[in-house]
């Protein structure tokens, strides 16, 4: 991925990004009179934007992009656009299936989280010749997009691999490692398990390294198992795990195992549950992308090209990223933060993504005292 303006630090909280939303909207306060859109533009608030995401595992799709996107397509529209939902259920088939009905139904715009980047280009070339813009989110398609919204990924993967480098300090020369990577069909995957590599290569003994098809827990699960019998229960210094429903079949397999004290295992997205494990000490650190800025900021780069809102989407899009196939597409990359014990509440709560009623149920109420969190 090349990117122009690529974030290499993880910020303590994301008031600056928030600056550079409203800035963004700020532009566009006074009308159109700035955009050079041609007269096919679609002037009125009766949009309809598509919206196809992958699966419903990952717990922030149903739970946080989804509302998300729909309450600041009705903001932005008066209450007049409205978003067609679809959800693939990890079937590609599915999605493909999905994105030809929003192209066959006429949608204005598409915003898609594609289960496989290469796969889903045949169906962007469609919309494209169809006069339908794309919008990919979260993941990087493949195919003619028009812009991106997503996380520096490979930062994602720096600040996992930072987490464990710091938690076993000076023993890591001597420490065992497994990593539990992504799906190898989503590109983010690549992204974040180079910049885990960068953090983790030649520093620590990587013993096992296992690829998560559709990014199941299940075979998670399954294939920590297989490396705790490889590697031995004690041995495993620390667990590299991409994302946070992995991390919980981790530490399930772990405490199948026998485990008493966790090693340090990361994750990403922070669900809920996996912050209650943080807040257990079950798991070290999960990567919190803020799904409140991806996106409301996915929902107004959609409004924005549907309506030609050119200088709004060029301050929305400050970024460029190549894909295989596109090269300079414009991008927004939100901010990440490892979330740990310390900063839950700087992070999720602050952000009003969780309370601490929440995170601190009956079984957490000790934990949360613990640190602070009442």
């Amino acid at each position: 991925m090349k990117a122009r303006t690529t974030r290499r630090t993880a910020p303590r909280h994301l008031a600056l990004a928030l600056a550079v939303s409203v800035s963004a909207l700020s532009l566009t306060a006074c009308g159109d009179g700035g955009s050079d859109a041609s007269a096919s533009v679609h002037k009125g608030n009766d949009i309809t934007v598509g919206l196809l995401l992958p699966d419903r595992d990952t717990a922030r799709f149903e739970k946080f992009d989804y509302p998300l996107i729909k309450q600041e397509i009705a903001a932005l529209t008066e209450n007049k656009g409205k978003v067609r939902y679809a959800n693939a259920e990890a079937s590609m088939t599915r999605q493909s299936e999905q994105f030809r009905k929003m192209i066959d139904d006429k949608v204005d715009v598409i915003l898609v989280d594609a289960l496989n980047s290469k796969s889903i280009a045949t169906d962007v070339r469609k919309a494209k010749d169809a006069g339908i813009p794309v919008i990919a989110y979260d993941r990087l398609a493949e195919g003619p997009i028009d812009a991106y919204v997503s996380h520096d990924n490979e930062l994602v993967g720096q600040v996992q691999g930072r987490a464990i480098m710091g938690e076993l300090g000076d023993k890591a020369p001597n420490s065992k490692v497994v990593m539990m990577n992504g799906d190898p069909a989503d590109p983010n995957t690549a992204r974040f398990k180079a910049g885990a590599l960068s953090e983790l290569r030649g520093q620590v003994d990587i013993v096992e390294q296992y690829d998560t098809k559709e990014w199941k827990p299940s075979i998670a699960k399954a294939n920590m198992k297989k490396a705790i019998r490889t590697v031995g229960l004690n041995n495993i210094a620390a667990v590299y795990s991409a994302n946070d429903g992995m991390a919980g079949a981790v530490i399930e397999a772990l405490k199948e195992a026998g485990a008493t004290k966790m090693p340090p295992v990361t994750g990403q997205d922070a669900n809920l549950d996996a912050v209650q494990r943080v807040v257990s000490g079950e798991q070290y650190m999960t990567v919190y992308k803020s799904f409140l800025l991806e996106a409301t900021n996915a929902a107004r780069m959609a409004v924005a090209e549907v309506k030609g809102r050119t200088i709004e989407f060029a301050a929305l899009t400050r970024d460029t990223v190549d894909s295989p196939t596109e090269k300079d597409i414009p991008a927004m990359l939100v901010p990440v933060v490892a979330l740990t014990k310390d900063n839950i509440k700087e992070t999720v709560i602050t952000d009003g993504v969780y309370t601490v009623k929440d995170i601190c149920t009956p079984k957490y109420k000790a934990d949360c005292a613990a640190i602070g969190l009442e």
